[in-house]
C-alpha cells in the first residue's frame, strides 16, 4: 500500500479525550477514530492489526478442535430470564443494552453469549456420543459502561473471541480448561506480548473457577499479586494471604474509654497508643437484592486490613436465599442521605461495636430488621481488642469474642490482599505488585446454566443430566490495544512484528530524486512479492515528516532510499532499538526475512 493513496492522517497534539499512552498514541498515528462515547471506527491500519491478531486467536482455538460459528447479536430477553441474569446485566451492573422491537418485545444486544449458545445446546444436543463439543466465535460485543474509557480498552462496542465448551463430566470440563490455558498462553506468546495468568473472580458469568490472562502495563487497571517463585500469581480480586502478625495488646483489662475526635483509626490508634493490629472496626454497608429488599450488612475486621468487596458481594449472594434474593443489584457504604431512608436514630458513625442493636434499623417491607453481621479471619483470633462502643467520643479496650462481644456465625476470608503480605503456599515468600491489563478470561461453569435453562443429555445409563460448561474470552480489540500500551516510546508505537500492521516501510527522503524513486519502488514491490507486507511513503513531504510517521505508527522496520545509494545500499532502522544499518540492496530481502522469523518463533 502506496501512503499517498491511503486514508492516513496523523496528529501532531493527543485529543484531550485521551488519558493512557495507548490510547494518545492509536488516535495520534491514525488508527483509530472517535465516533462517540465508548465507540470508535477502526481505520485501515487498525484493521489490519485485528485482523492479525483474531487470525492467531482463529489458529490457536482450530488447533484444540474447536468449532468456529457466529451467534446472533440481538438477544430475547427472556433467554437471560431462565438463566436468571436479565436483571444482573440491566440492573445491578447494568451494562446491558436493552431495548423493544415494534412488538414491544424486550431484546439485548450481546455483551456475551452463555445464554445464546445454553439454548443451542439444549435444542441440538441429545446424548453423550456428541461430546465434548467445543464452540467459538469472533465477533462485535455490546456493553453500557458507565465510564467508557481508555479507547478500545473499555469501550461500548469491542470485538471479542468467545468459546463455550460441553461435556459429560468435570473431568472433561478440565481437561479443555487446561487446553484453553495453553492455547491462550500461545495467542499472547504469538502476539509478542509479555503476560500473567492469574486466579480471577467469576463475577457475573459465574462457575467454580476461573483465570485471567494479564498483559503487564504501569496503564493496567487491574492490580495483580504474585510470588517471585512462579507459584503463585492473582488480581487482587481474588487474592487469598497471610497478613502481618497482630501485635500484643497493651490492654489486660476491659473497660470503656472516653475518645473524644476519634472516628479514624489512624485517630484512634494514636490517643491510645495502640497498634491498629489490635483494633477491631466494624465496616457498614447497604446491600440491595434484585427482589427489592435492602440488608444492612456490619463487617468486622483488624483495622490494618481493608474489605475486598468483590469477596463481600460474594459472600452477600451466597446468602441472597435467606432474603427472597438471587443477585445484590447494589453495594454500598451507605451515606447520610441512604441512612435516613433506614436508620430510627443516628448511628455512632467511627465508634460502632460489632453488636450494634437492630433497633437502629427502621423496619419496614424493603428494609431487612437485623443487622447481617461478618467476622473476618483477621479479626476472630484478637484477644483484649479494642473496638467502638456504639456511643460517639468512646470506645472499649481489652474486649474478647464470646464474652463481651458475641462472635458472629458468618466468618469468612473478605480481606483485601496487598503487596508485602506474606504468601499461604509459602509464608518466606511474599507478594509483590504489578500492573496489568486483563485482555483473556477462561472459566469453568459447570451446571449453571444448563441447570437454569434445562439443557441435558442422555448418558451412558439413559439418564437425562445437566451439560457441564466452560467459557472462555479474548478481546481481539483490547489485546491489540494492550500491546501498544507495553511498548511504546517517545516517538511513537513500537508494534511486535507479529500484529504489526505492516513489517516494513520504504521511505523515499525526496521524490523528486528519481534514483531514490526508483529504488524505493524496486524495493517495495519485490519485498510485497516475497511475502514482506511493506507499505511505500511516497508522499510529497518532508524527510523528517516522513520519518516522524513511520516512528509513530510503529511499523518494525524502516528502509531509507537515501545517500546510502551511492554506495548500493539502504539504510535499514529497526523501530525497537532505533538501530541503523547499511545494507546491500540485494541483501535486503534476506535480510528482513531473517529478522522477521526469528521475531516470530
Amino acid at each position: 500500500m502506496r501512503l499517498s493513496q491511503m486514508l492516513f492522517v496523523t496528529l501532531r497534539e493527543s485529543p484531550a479525550e485521551a488519558e493512557i499512552p495507548s490510547h494518545k498514541l492509536l488516535l495520534r498515528a491514525g488508527y483509530i477514530r472517535r465516533i462517540g462515547s465508548g465507540i470508535y471506527a477502526y481505520l485501515p491500519l487498525m484493521w489490519r492489526v485485528l485482523q492479525k491478531v483474531s487470525q492467531i486467536v482463529r489458529e490457536e482455538m482450530n488447533a484444540t478442535g474447536a468449532q468456529e460459528c457466529l451467534l446472533p447479536q440481538l438477544q430475547p430477553a427472556e433467554l437471560w430470564r431462565e438463566s436468571g441474569r436479565w436483571d444482573t446485566y440491566t440492573q445491578a451492573e447494568g451494562i446491558m443494552f436493552a431495548l423493544q422491537d415494534r412488538q414491544e418485545r424486550e431484546l439485548g444486544l450481546g455483551p456475551t453469549h452463555e445464554e445464546v449458545i445454553t439454548t443451542i445446546a439444549k435444542d441440538m444436543i441429545r446424548s453423550y456420543r456428541q461430546l465434548p463439543l467445543h464452540l467459538y466465535q469472533i465477533q462485535t460485543k455490546f456493553r453500557d459502561e458507565i465510564r467508557p474509557r481508555f479507547g478500545l480498552m473499555r469501550g461500548r462496542e469491542f470485538i471479542m473471541k468467545d468459546g463455550y465448551s460441553f461435556h459429560t463430566d468435570e473431568e472433561s470440563l478440565k481437561k479443555t480448561y487446561q487446553d484453553m490455558h495453553q492455547a491462550y498462553s500461545n495467542m499472547l506468546r504469538r502476539s509478542g506480548l509479555a503476560f500473567r495468568a492469574v486466579q480471577a473472580d467469576s463475577g457475573a458469568i459465574g462457575g467454580s473457577g476461573s483465570q485471567e490472562f494479564m498483559v503487564l502495563a504501569e496503564a493496567g487497571e487491574d492490580e495483580v499479586l504474585y510470588t517471585e517463585d512462579g507459584q503463585y500469581a492473582a488480581n487482587v480480586e481474588k487474592a487469598v494471604s497471610l497478613p502481618a502478625d497482630a501485635q500484643e495488646s497493651p490492654f489486660t483489662t476491659y473497660e470503656k474509654r472516653e475518645t473524644p475526635g476519634t472516628d479514624t483509626i489512624e485517630k484512634l490508634c494514636k490517643f491510645l497508643k495502640c497498634s491498629p493490629t489490635q483494633v477491631v472496626k466494624n465496616v457498614l454497608y447497604q446491600a440491595v437484592y434484585d427482589n427489592g429488599t435492602t440488608v444492612l450488612v456490619l463487617v468486622s475486621i483488624r483495622a490494618d486490613q481493608e474489605v475486598n468487596e468483590v469477596k463481600l458481594f460474594n459472600e452477600l449472594t451466597r446468602v441472597g436465599a435467606n432474603y427472597g434474593g438471587k443477585t445484590v443489584l447494589a453495594l454500598q457504604v451507605p451515606d447520610a442521605e441512604a441512612q435516613q431512608k433506614w436508620a430510627a436514630k443516628p448511628l455512632p458513625l467511627g465508634y460502632i461495636a460489632p453488636n450494634i442493636g437492630d433497633e437502629f434499623i427502621s423496619s419496614t417491607k424493603q428494609v431487612n430488621s437485623k443487622f447481617l453481621r461478618f467476622v473476618d479471619k483477621t479479626a476472630v483470633d484478637l484477644k483484649n481488642f479494642v473496638t467502638g462502643s456504639n456511643e460517639s467520643g468512646y470506645h472499649v479496650v481489652g474486649a474478647n469474642w464470646n464474652e463481651q462481644f458475641p462472635l458472629a456465625e458468618l466468618v469468612v476470608d473478605l480481606r483485601k490482599a496487598k503487596a508485602g503480605d506474606r504468601s499461604i503456599h509459602n509464608s518466606s515468600q511474599t507478594l509483590q505488585s504489578a500492573r496489568g491489563i486483563e485482555v483473556g478470561h477462561i472459566f469453568q461453569l459447570g451446571t449453571k446454566y444448563s441447570k437454569a435453562m434445562g439443557a441435558t443429555y442422555t448418558n451412558e445409563q439413559g439418564e437425562e443430566v445437566p451439560l457441564v460448561m466452560g467459557c472462555y474470552g479474548v478481546g481481539v480489540s483490547r489485546l491489540a490495544q494492550s500491546a501498544v500500551e507495553q511498548s511504546y516510546d517517545k516517538d511513537g508505537i513500537i508494534w511486535p512484528v507479529a500484529i504489526a500492521p505492516y513489517h516494513a516501510i520504504v521511505t523515499i527522503p525526496n521524490i523528486t530524486d528519481a534514483q531514490q524513486v526508483e529504488a524505493a519502488e524496486k524495493l517495495y514491490n519485490e519485498l510485497n512479492q516475497a511475502g514482506i507486507e511493506t507499505l511505500l511513503d511516497d508522499r510529497d513531504e518532508r524527510a523528517g515528516v516522513k520519518f516522524k510517521d513511520a516512528d509513530l505508527i510503529g511499523i518494525p522496520y524502516r528502509i531509507v532510499t537515501g545517500r546510502s545509494l551511492q554506495s548500493g545500499k539502504v539504510e535499514v532502522v529497526e523501530r525497537a532499538t532505533l538501530k541503523k544499518h547499511e545494507i546491500l540492496l540485494d541483501e535486503v530481502i534476506p535480510t528482513l526475512k531473517q529478522w522477521i522469523d526469528a521475531a516470530l518463533k
